[in-house]
């Protein structure tokens, strides 16, 4: 029988490259975590709902750089309550020919990085999608408001 010698280098790149395997292996078979659910209209918020008008809504659609359909969604919101609001997020339907959902977006109208929303004041949003499926109606979505929160 012949003597084989390990050497001390072998053995560490040995098991540098079974650690390696071993975390890589871990990092893409291991289960996921639950994305958090996402935030809900409070009573609050929910009482608010009728000083927010969206105004001037209106959809067009054009090719992106990669000859992909982009359909954005163009309007205006107004407070027209008493309060500052910071953040207001919609969600956005769409729909087929039969009127069932195909897919269903969240998005911000109000995000807070331009400032909070004052009372009276009225700020344009431009929503944009690039992913929709292609059975869909062509139908603006049906806007919810899904979100509030105030400053």
């Amino acid at each position: 029988m012949a003597d084989v010698k390990i050497s001390p280098v072998g053995i560490v790149i040995g098991l540098g490259a079974v650690l390696v395997a071993g975390a890589f292996a871990w990092l893409t078979f291991a289960p996921k975590p639950a994305p958090p659910p996402p935030p809900v209209l409070t009573a609050e918020a929910r009482d608010y709902l009728p000083s927010l008008k969206l105004s001037n809504v209106h959809m067009q659609a054009a090719e992106s750089y990669v000859n992909q359909r982009l359909v954005e969604i163009l309007g205006e919101i107004t407070n027209v309550g008493n309060r500052k609001v910071k953040v207001v997020e919609v969600t956005c339907v769409f729909r087929d020919y039969s009127r069932n959902e195909v897919d269903r977006e969240r998005t911000f109208v109000v995000d807070g990085r331009a400032g909070a929303l004052a009372p009276g004041q009225t700020r344009p949003f431009r929503l944009a999608f690039d992913t929709i499926p292609d059975s869909w109606n062509q139908v603006m979505p049906s806007l919810i408001i899904a979100q509030i929160q105030f400053e």
